[in-house]
Parts: structure tokens; sequence; C-alpha cells
């Protein structure tokens, strides 16, 4: 399982109506890259901001079909969780179910076809109690 002291990468593509086109999502822990592909970024694809802001987490498993896979719904939770946290921090707005201050933009581009932003994501102050990947190892 991933460590909680990494922070992750998001890049955020939006059309010009401020509808997501996708996301791409990468933390990095223990030397190595960990992607999203729970699906998470395709169930966005074409909503609002505010709509993608109001996603209820358990209804995503459900809608994702995640019951049982607690792996992909520890990195679905940190996709949406991020996700969520990006977009309020670039709409500048407070959310109540959002920290938003765990955002860092490092840069927005604004073309004729897309608007790309692509930020840093501090660790959740709350992740599930997990085993360094080192001690998991030794049964």
């Amino acid at each position: 399982m991933p460590c909680n002291d990494s922070s992750s990468g998001l890049n955020i593509r939006l059309d010009l109506n401020e509808r997501l086109v996708k996301f791409d999502f990468a933390k990095i822990t223990c030397s190595r890259e960990i992607t999203g592909n729970t699906g998470y970024s395709e169930y966005c694809q074409g909503q609002s901001i505010e709509n993608i802001l109001d996603h209820d987490f358990y209804a995503i498993i459900a809608d994702l079909k995640m019951d049982g896979d607690e792996e992909k719904q520890f990195i679905l939770h940190l996709e949406w969780d991020a996700l969520r946290a990006g977009l309020a921090q670039y709409l500048g707005i407070e959310h109540p179910s959002v920290d938003s201050e765990r955002c860092r933009i490092t840069s927005i581009e604004y073309t004729e076809e897309y608007i790309e932003i692509a930020q840093v994501i501090l660790p959740p102050k709350e992740l599930p109690k997990i085993l360094p990947c080192s001690l998991g190892d030794k049964k």
C-alpha cells in the first residue's frame, strides 16, 4: 500500500465550458509511481466541476463496482479526494467536504480548445492506517 507521506500529481483537462475532459492522477511512493486507473476519470468525463465536487465516494464505489476491492477503493479515494481538492482550488472556493489547501496549482494553460491544470496534491490529513511497504511484505 502507498505511504502517506508523499504528494500526488494531478493533471486536469477541462473543455472551454469547464466540463471535465479527463484527469491523470499519480502518486510517487516507495520509489514507484501508483496511477489511478480506477475508471473514475471516465466516470467524470463531461461532468461540470460543481457536479464533481458533489460526488459521494460510496456511490462511486457502487457505480464502479468496486465492492470488496480494498486496494482499488484506496486508490479511488486518493483520486476522488485529489480531484475535488484541485477543482475547488482552481475555482478559488471553499467546499464543505474538500480540503482545498492541500492543492498547489503549478500551472494553468488556456488554449483555444481546452484548459489544462497541473497540480501537486499534498497528502490528506486522514488516511486509513496502513503498514509501510517494507513491513507489509515480511509476514
